[in-house]
């Protein structure tokens, strides 16, 4: 049993915005668990983002963060009020969005099934550098 970890840095800007990030858990895979199997943890260590596993490119992104506004407007209706108005809203995304997942390897390589990606998940325009922790364990 082994244990990696590597830790992403990634730029998400000033607008809610999801991340597919499944290459790059393919690739750390690729470099640390080649032919092997174990599971992977993706975890974001922020308080505003989440990790979420879902089809990309089809609109399924686009609808999870319209959902996400109709279910955390971005008002005054928050008692956390630091930060852009509504902010308080990003700080109850990662009760919705948990801010990791923990994924099967199978002979090396996600598990996914055939329409899911790894999405990194930030309605949080007021920090635009994000940290993401792959960790193998396998």
């Amino acid at each position: 049993m082994a244990f990696e970890t590597l830790t992403l840095e990634l730029t998400t800007g000033d607008r809610e915005t999801t991340v597919d990030i499944t290459s790059r858990c393919a690739e750390f895979l690729r470099e640390v668990a080649p032919g092997r199997n174990g599971l992977l943890n993706v975890f974001v260590p922020h308080a505003t983002a989440g990790i979420a596993v879902i089809e990309t490119g089809a609109g399924s992104d686009s609808d999870l963060l319209a959902t996400l506004r109709e279910l955390l407007p971005a008002d005054d209706r928050w008692r956390h009020r630091h930060g852009t108005p509504g902010h308080g809203r990003d700080h109850v995304l990662p009760g919705l969005v948990a801010p990791h997942a923990t994924l099967p390897v199978v002979g090396g390589e996600l598990a996914l099934g055939t329409w899911q990606s790894v999405v990194l998940v930030d309605t949080n325009g007021d920090n635009p550098r994000r940290t993401v922790r792959l960790s193998f364990l396998g």
